[in-house]
């Protein structure tokens, strides 16, 4: 009987969370968002590829609000290369090889 009454009591506490969060949500002071799509639904931070030279160098292609940069990775940091404004996936993939 005291599970019973313990099961209860959390039940009733998702259902405040839950009442309270509707209730903000109309007012406009909380809002929240159901994951609608794929994985990269909304990203705007992409890695299209990664190419090693060497154990410690490599090439990054990258796609940050649809503008695509080369940047290369060393020991001593990272530095940008190319920052161009591809506009179809074509240019990108010719790039790419």
């Amino acid at each position: 009987m005291e599970q019973f009454g313990q099961l209860f009591a959390v039940a009733g506490l998702l259902i405040l969370l839950a009442g309270s969060l509707l209730f903000l949500r109309d007012k406009g002071m909380a809002g929240f968002r159901l994951k609608a799509g794929g994985a990269a639904a909304g990203r705007q931070l992409q890695s299209i590829e990664r190419l090693p030279l060497t154990s410690q160098h490599s090439l990054h292609l990258i796609r940050v609000y649809g503008r695509t940069v080369l940047i290369a990775v060393s020991p001593g940091g990272c530095s940008v290369l190319d920052g161009s404004a591809w506009t179809n996936a074509e240019d990108e993939r010719t790039l790419a090889r």
